[in-house]
């Protein structure tokens, strides 16, 4: 049977919480400075998060919400200093550390780069963004935790299609069933199933409702020895937090399972 290799991670929601108090108020902040009028609150955002990549999702909210809104002829160039700045103010955000890792995720990367597990990133976001969440909520060295960081514009289409993961499979010389993707929401899993993978899903406030019928694990959080996580679906037997152990166990009964039983 196949060995489980290494452990592919989705960043935003999946790492740590960023996008209600971390990308919405930088989004604002963006707009705020650049004198437009847009307001993402709570529940807005929420539904913009069905689009992925920052870009795309401004497109999306001038033409879901904003069809009034006169255009410029300049209007991708402005999205794109838009999207520029509210890095910036991401990133200011992270270094103030207001943005901390979830439930469970510094112990079981520790764990897994000592259990010999190679370590990777797939996400829309963007290289500067990893880069600054790693640095300043994992470790100062937290980039180099990873073998790869497959981040933003690297591949022609973001999630929910699989090219962020084919990216990183191919570039690691894997195999899908040598890894087990970690998402939270139903543009990740739906790439990381579409790459074959199995996947385990920590849910958000905004994704607790999305679809996550290929997910071979879906949990509220990654859990601690003393903060239990809560199992939404599948099995984990007596274990009350995820470790390298319940990890090599799902990948195999993940590897045995038909195809057809694993939705």
């Amino acid at each position: 049977m196949t060995d489980l290799k290494a452990l592919i991670f989705d960043v935003d929601g999946t790492l740590a919480d960023t996008e209600r108090d971390g990308h919405r108020l930088a989004f604002n902040k963006a707009f705020a400075a650049a004198g437009l009028d847009w307001e993402w609150d709570i529940p807005l955002y929420g539904q913009l998060l069905t689009v992925a990549g920052g870009k795309e999702r401004m497109k999306y909210y001038l033409d879901r919400f904003r069809p009034d809104w006169p255009r410029p002829q300049n209007l991708d160039a402005l999205i794109a200093d838009l999207h520029k700045a509210k890095t910036r103010y991401y990133t200011e955000l992270l270094a103030q550390g207001a943005i901390p890792l979830r439930p469970g995720v510094k112990r079981l990367l520790t764990e897994a780069r000592e259990a010999g597990l190679r370590l990777a990133i797939a996400t829309t976001t963007t290289p500067a963004n990893v880069t600054a969440l790693l640095q300043n909520a994992l470790a100062s060295d937290g980039v180099e935790w990873f073998e790869l960081i497959a981040a933003g514009d690297m591949v022609p289409a973001k999630k929910p299609a699989p090219d962020i993961y084919l990216y990183a499979l191919e570039h690691m010389r894997l195999s899908p069933q040598e890894c087990l993707a970690f998402e939270d929401s139903a543009n990740g899993i739906q790439a990381a199933a579409a790459s074959d993978l199995a996947t385990i899903i920590t849910i958000t406030d905004y994704t607790k409702d999305h679809d996550f019928r290929a997910a071979a694990l879906v949990l509220d959080c990654l859990g601690e020895p003393d903060y239990p996580f809560r199992v939404l679906k599948g099995e984990v037997g007596w274990t009350t937090f995820v470790d390298v152990a319940l990890l090599r166990s799902l990948h195999r009964q993940w590897l045995t399972m038909p195809a057809t039983s694993r939705l």
